[in-house]
């Protein structure tokens, strides 16, 4: 069904940027990149899936269900995002918050065209109705300019929910945390420009320059794009070994290196910082539980700092085996969203959210990835990115934290901020 090709890239720092620019002819793009950030569990440096043979775009209604035919049906690379409103069809929920980006709630698509990349080793894979393209199309790519034209564009960034609101929302959450509704929540709130044009693709690249994350993603789906930068895995299968990384404590860098060194040991001794993740994981346990086999759900570290060009993070790996007959698609519906960006108990924290919520989450805070030939797959959790819908012209970001008991909303609220810092310089055209 598809042609593979092995070529040896001389600088792929270099092909990395001449493939985004070259794959922006196509209406379907994804683009993942790790940034070379060191990690245990990776196949690819960087990964390009173009050009849409079949495709499926869907609401949330039986959604998982017409995923999984799809993957069945397949059996190829697929690749697309999963809306965190899919949750709506895991549980008795509903979103009913307003949404100005209209992003479909599923879309994937099997691509014509990829290409896989790892140090200096290249593999392209064309469905063999394009495969005589492949020569000529990887000759364009290494000969291809890739300067990006600053547009010096300063979008005006409007906050959905002001300070003063923000602060009485998380009293409120607190309220339900002593209450015993919940013991942890993750509230979140939408930065936003209406009546807003940008260049996605130079968009990205300066996010990626100021983030350099090992889940980084560019998207496009026509006139949607998401320009991601995240930290985070959501979810990955490899044969029978199912992964997952949450994230729940941040920390600011510090250009002082014993600033920043007394940082990282805070937030490691932080116990709050460590209550939050540890519920999380908690939380994660249970969700691997539902397909693993009996036993094996183990947590691999926990509460790890890991360091990122903004921030100092809080990470647990907890692992997983399930048996070759379990559906790649039932691993993620039973985790499904991923419980870092939910909260303790799931379906308690999920329906307080939106309630206290004034924006649908869409895609954000959901995954985007890609699913192998062989069932394998790897998800990550789409956070510190900007939405943009070209024509609505309407472009977006959301950032949010953990609410417990311990928490403080002035601080919640910083950390917000904190965690916003990078779209909004690369919206503002700001210089760090």
């Amino acid at each position: 069904m598809r042609t593979s090709f092995k070529h040896s890239i001389s600088n792929p720092a270099q092909f990395k940027q001449q493939l985004l620019v070259w794959a922006q002819h196509f209406r379907e793009v994804i683009f993942l990149d790790s940034n070379q950030y060191p990690q245990q569990y990776s196949s690819y440096d960087c990964v390009l899936a173009v050009d849409a043979f079949t495709s499926i775009k869907t609401d949330y209604h039986n959604a998982f269900e017409d995923l999984k035919v799809y993957q069945q049906t397949t059996k190829d690379w697929l690749f697309g995002y999963l809306s965190y409103d899919l949750k709506n069809d895991v549980e008795e929920l509903q979103s009913a918050n307003g949404d100005q980006l209209e992003f479909p709630d599923l879309f994937f698509f099997q691509p014509k065209k990829i290409f896989l990349l790892k140090d200096n080793d290249l593999e392209i894979h064309y469905l063999n109705m394009c495969d005589d393209e492949l020569h000529d199309d990887l000759e364009e790519i290494v000969n291809l300019e890739t300067i990006l034209e600053d547009s010096n564009t300063v979008i005006e960034i409007q906050q959905r929910i002001p300070k003063e609101q923000y602060l009485l929302k998380i009293k409120e959450m607190l309220v339900h945390i002593h209450r015993g509704d919940i013991y942890e929540a993750n509230f979140c709130m939408e930065f936003y420009a209406d009546y807003t044009e940008i260049n996605p693709l130079e968009m990205y690249h300066k996010l990626n320059v100021i983030s350099e994350t090992p889940f980084a993603a560019y998207f496009k789906n026509n006139k949607q794009f998401l320009l991601c930068a995240s930290p985070e895995r959501y979810l990955r299968k490899e044969g029978t070994k199912v992964i997952t990384q949450p994230i729940k404590g941040t920390a600011k860098r510090n250009f002082d290196l014993i600033a920043d060194n007394q940082a990282m040991e805070d937030l490691q001794a932080d116990p709050k910082e460590r209550a939050e993740n540890t519920m999380i994981v908690d939380l994660v346990r249970n969700d691997l539980s539902h397909t693993a086999e009996k036993g094996s759900v183990k947590v691999e570290e926990l509460c790890a700092i890991y360091t990122f060009k903004q921030v100092h993070q809080m990470i647990s790996t907890i692992v997983s085996e399930v048996a070759h007959h379990i559906s790649p698609v039932d691993i993620i519906k039973t985790t499904f969203p991923m419980g870092s960006m939910t909260g303790a108990p799931k379906i308690s924290a999920m329906k307080i959210i939106e309630d206290l919520e004034e924006t649908k989450r869409g895609l954000y805070s959901g995954a985007i990835g890609y699913f192998t030939p062989d069932g394998n797959f790897d998800f990550n959790v789409v956070i510190r990115s900007i939405l943009y819908n070209h024509e609505n012209q309407y472009v977006s970001f959301s950032v949010g934290s953990a609410i417990t008991a311990q928490s403080i909303p002035e601080n919640e609220y910083e950390e917000c901020l904190l965690k916003a810092k990078a779209m909004r310089q690369v919206l503002n055209n700001q210089q760090e």
